[in-house]
């Protein structure tokens, strides 16, 4: 027969108690966590500026916050970042406001992007030339932009390019080329910290490079031609493919003229080495001008390989299509004004689309 234990009376009046306290505790917590943690003033969203000193500790930051009328208890503050203590406080300048939570406030100041971290973003166009890029990283860095361009060209500087990555070579030296890293700058948006320099851009840029072609190493390997060649054919690629859908049909006709050792006839080659832009018409005297770009001169100094080097900063999709055209037996191409590419097998067919194009007000004029 089992004996009935007596529970003790006093034991449950205890935990009891205990238990109270703790629910009260909880209660607190949570009246005084939706009283202390919520803005100061919601309505009042005008900047502060706030300055982390560095060195400054979590409590010392607590109450600097609440003597700045940003929060409204340090030592509730104090408090609660113990409980998240993986959150870091980082010196610096921020901007904040009395509508912020100190949830909010704990984010920013967790965040590291005090006004001192602050990026810059520049946006780099496929198609465009070195010096739009020198352009670009001037403005963004209150620089000079014939300063940026010239320490671009700078042997010095290319020389640790060439040090540093597979792709470019002592090529980029040849004395017909008119900027040594001319299309070897990969387009696209980046952010770059405030104090960054032409070092950190060009780094950038070059190493984003670097990576879109590692992909193609194999391919490049095998494929009879350079990295520096396949990136000068990429550039003209760049400029006239009128759409990206047509831009393995136009490599493909480049290299049907490539095999057969005819001339390319770009006239994207001609403005380049005339250094000419796209809002003016090409001259007789430009087609006929002997440089290492000029794929139109063959009455004068005819080219029938490829230009010296790039003409602008091929996109991904040129890139693409430089080592993997289209097959096709085409010779020639042209696009109309609404960039519908057509391609012809014999220069009549190719003569006569053109006609066609101009009688059909779709020629495309610079």
């Amino acid at each position: 027969m089992q004996k009935n234990k007596k529970k003790n009376p006093l034991i449950n009046k205890i935990l009891l108690v205990l238990l109270s306290l703790v629910v009260l505790v909880l209660i607190a917590f949570v009246v005084a966590s939706k009283i202390y943690l919520s803005p100061v003033d919601k309505n009042n969203d005008t900047p502060i500026e706030f300055v982390v000193e560095k060195g400054s500790s979590k409590n010392a930051i607590a109450t600097k916050l609440e003597k700045e009328g940003l929060i409204k208890n340090a030592l509730f503050f104090k408090f609660y970042i113990k409980l998240n203590a993986s959150k870091e406080l980082y010196a610096g300048t921020y901007t904040l406001s009395k509508s912020m939570d100190v949830n909010e406030i704990i984010e920013v100041l967790n965040s590291n992007k005090s006004k001192e971290n602050e990026g810059v973003t520049i946006t780099f166009i496929e198609g465009k030339r070195i010096t739009d890029y020198a352009n670009k990283i001037a403005a963004a860095l209150s620089m000079d932009s014939e300063e940026v361009l010239k320490y671009l060209d700078s042997k010095e500087f290319v020389d640790k390019q060439i040090e540093k990555y597979w792709f470019i070579t002592d090529t980029v030296y040849d004395e017909k080329i008119y900027h040594p890293l001319e299309g070897y700058f990969f387009p696209d948006t980046y952010e770059f910290k405030k104090n960054a320099t032409i070092d950190d851009i060009a780094d950038k840029l070059l190493s984003t490079m670097g990576q879109k072609l590692e992909v193609y190493k194999d391919e490049i390997e095998v494929s009879g031609y350079t990295a520096h060649e396949l990136i000068t054919l990429a550039s003209i690629i760049e400029l006239e493919g009128a759409s990206v859908s047509d831009r393995a049909g136009v490599a493909g006709v480049f290299y049907n003229r490539l095999n057969k050792g005819e001339p390319l006839g770009s006239d994207v080659t001609t403005y380049y080495g005339v250094k000419k832009d796209f809002s003016r018409d090409l001259s007789n005297n430009n087609l006929k001008a002997c440089n290492g770009y000029n794929t139109r001169a063959e009455s004068t100094c005819p080219i029938y390989g490829l230009p010296i080097g790039p003409i602008c900063s091929p996109s991904l999709a040129s890139i693409s299509a430089a080592i993997e055209p289209e097959e096709n037996d085409y010779y020639f191409f042209v696009a109309d004004k609404n960039k519908k590419t057509y391609f012809s097998k014999t220069y009549s067919e190719h003569v006569k689309t053109v006609s066609n194009l101009k009688k059909e007000g779709l020629w495309y004029q610079y």
